[in-house]
């Protein structure tokens, strides 16, 4: 874990936007210089540039993704390995023959975020709404379970217990 954290607080390092950059091929060069390496560090460049909030309110689990510029049919919401919460999807630049960029800042790309949901989550109880940019996704938890009442068992004076 200690190595994800160092990793983490680099996404503003320099060096690190000018490996990314190199490491950044057109989709179709992608397809053919794949490789486990690059496939890593796509999708920890696309984890670590799609922020996001994790509130625990009354009930439920309620995460806010800033997906700016996504289209709701470039969303995938999941659910993996049976309680982890994926969302990912693309974010596509609109083509414009016409134009020359003098400078290209916007992230376009793939995106990606996984999140440890609780053993109490309710995967049949979960919703996503996009709106305004912000994708939030709301998992229900389930209700605590209901203790059982001890049976109380009446005691009697004298007398034999058969059995």
């Amino acid at each position: 874990m200690r190595g994800m954290e160092f990793m983490m607080g680099m996404e503003n390092d320099p060096l690190i936007a000018t490996i990314h950059h190199l490491m950044d091929f057109p989709e179709e060069v992608e397809k053919v210089v794949s490789t486990p390496a690059r496939a890593y560090v796509r999708d920890r460049k696309a984890m670590a540039s799609t922020p996001a909030d994790v509130k625990d309110v009354p009930g439920a689990l309620v995460f806010e993704i800033d997906m700016p510029g996504a289209k709701t049919g470039e969303i995938k919401v999941q659910v993996e390995d049976d309680h982890t919460l994926v969302v990912s999807g693309e974010r596509r630049r609109a083509e414009d023959k016409e134009a020359k960029y003098q400078r290209m800042e916007r992230r376009m790309g793939k995106f990606m975020r996984k999140f440890p949901l609780p053993e109490d989550a309710n995967l049949e109880a979960i919703t996503a709404c996009f709106q305004e940019g912000v994708l939030t996704v709301r998992v229900e938890k389930k209700p605590p379970p209901e203790l059982k009442k001890a049976k109380t068992i009446e005691v009697k004076v004298g007398g034999s217990s058969e059995g």
